[in-house]
């Protein structure tokens, strides 16, 4: 509930703050005119001239909260089933189409410049046409997944689809108050959910002669998708979305008040674009590791038609890796925590690399996808903490966006690289991008930096 209390010198506007810089924390309601600072430790609202029943208004709130929630981690879901799809289907592809691995490594790089859009907008279009509408438009634009030969052309549609809903997925969870590490590493563990089981469908889809009518299954999940979103939002902008579970608005950056927008802003954040070009080569490897592992098996360690479960066993291990090492982070710090997520997997691609057994390349690609796992959602999690509260959600947004661009840049770059040498080729350059997100994450702040 929400108690008057009398104003301290130090709880003064303009006083000084005396939390840690990598928390969050509710802003406190503006001064009444008696003088009194309303303190908001729960999610009830002020009201005026009337009496609140506080029980049922939180009860509501955290319903509604726990709606979002859902809404939400479904279409994250959808987002893994749509990265997943495709790994199975690379050999049959190549198989039915007769193409080289850099013709087929097409089916990649075509979401680039809808990704790449899609960062380049996404805090544009919410701004202008609410979060809710964007995320229901998001939600049918990646229904229109066509069958191949318009595989390619309609994979552009697919991109701009995933990364809005990636992106406003983020940013709403990170521009809550309070402790949201737990929240945002379920929702993506329920991406890795998506990715897993994809994999299971699309297997034994490619082992058909119709293996495109896989496709059926992911236009439905989309729709579902499209119709929860609409519900739990209801076409509203993110900021009217918080009002409605208790957030206060963010207190407004300096800039902000002197008039400067909200792009040159977050343009100028550097801990955004380190963490942002972090994601772009963590997006990267783990879709590549989806998207080409399968091939591998099949031609360097001569693994049959059902080599395609590998993939459900990395993203599996994604899954698992985002809640089972929750307890983990928190010992030894979410910052630290991330270089030995690190230096893990690349020891053991180098185990793949090295060790030509395909048991041993299958247990070993599920841990790595069990220590990659966490990374996503802590970086998420991180710029909370590091970045003006204001610009949380564009900032977000945008580094989820370009983020997501990597999972066609790097997946072309190890096709094209696989057409002139040999699918192998794929392990040193996993374990060079790795190595390069070591070096990046070691330039990210810890700390809020005012």
């Amino acid at each position: 509930m929400a108690f008057p209390i009398t104003p301290l010198p130090q709880d003064l506007p303009g006083s000084p703050s005396d939390f840690s810089p990598n928390e969050k924390k509710s802003t406190p309601s503006a001064p009444s005119n008696g003088g009194e600072i309303m303190a908001i430790d729960d999610v009830v609202p002020s009201l005026p001239n009337k009496e609140v029943d506080a029980h049922a208004v939180t009860k509501a709130m955290r319903r509604k909260a726990w709606l979002h929630y859902a809404a939400l981690c479904w279409a994250i879901f959808v987002c893994g089933w749509n990265d997943g799809t495709t790994g199975p289907l690379v050999p049959r592809l190549q198989e039915v189409h007769h193409v080289s691995y850099g013709v087929l490594s097409l089916i990649f790089i075509a979401g680039c410049t809808r990704y790449i859009t899609g960062a380049s907008l996404y805090l544009y279009l919410t701004d202008r046409f609410g979060f809710g509408l964007m995320v229901f438009i998001a939600s049918f634009v990646i229904a229109s997944a066509p069958p191949f030969p318009a595989f390619v052309i309609g994979l552009l549609f697919i991109c701009f689809g995933a990364v809005f809903l990636d992106a406003g997925a983020n940013a709403f969870f990170a521009s809550l108050s309070g402790d949201t590490s737990t929240k945002m590493s379920v929702m993506h563990a329920i991406y890795g959910v998506g990715a897993t089981c994809a994999p299971l469908v699309s297997t034994q889809f490619a082992q058909l002669q119709r293996w495109s009518f896989g496709y059926i299954v992911h236009v439905g999940l989309a729709l579902a998708s499209g119709i929860f979103t609409a519900f739990a939002f209801r076409f509203k902008s993110q900021e009217d979305c918080l009002k409605e579970v208790g957030e206060p608005p963010h207190e407004k950056t300096e800039e902000s008040l002197q008039g400067m927008n909200k792009y040159r802003q977050v343009s100028r954040l550097r801990a955004m674009h380190l963490m942002a070009f972090f994601l772009f080569t963590y997006v990267g490897v783990e879709v590549t590791i989806g998207g080409w592992i399968v091939t591998f098996v099949i031609n360097e360690r001569r693994g049959g038609p059902s080599a395609g479960y590998i993939s459900s066993g990395f993203f599996g291990g994604l899954t698992v890796g985002r809640v089972a090492l929750l307890p983990l982070n928190r010992k030894i710090g979410e910052w630290r925590v991330i270089f030995l997520y690190l230096l893990l997997p690349l020891g053991l691609t180098l185990v793949v690399w090295r060790v030509p057994s395909l048991i041993g390349s299958a247990v070993a690609i599920s841990l790595v996808g069990l220590f990659l796992g966490p990374i996503f959602p802590i970086v998420m999690n991180h710029a909370g903490g590091v970045l003006p509260p204001e610009l949380i959600a564009g900032a977000v947004g945008w580094m989820a966006s370009f983020g997501s661009a990597g999972a066609a840049v790097f997946p072309f770059v190890t096709g094209a690289i696989a057409a002139g040498t040999s699918i192998e080729s794929l392990l040193p350059l996993l374990i060079a991008m790795m190595g390069m997100m070591v070096v990046i994450w070691a330039a990210v702040p810890r700390h809020r930096i005012k």
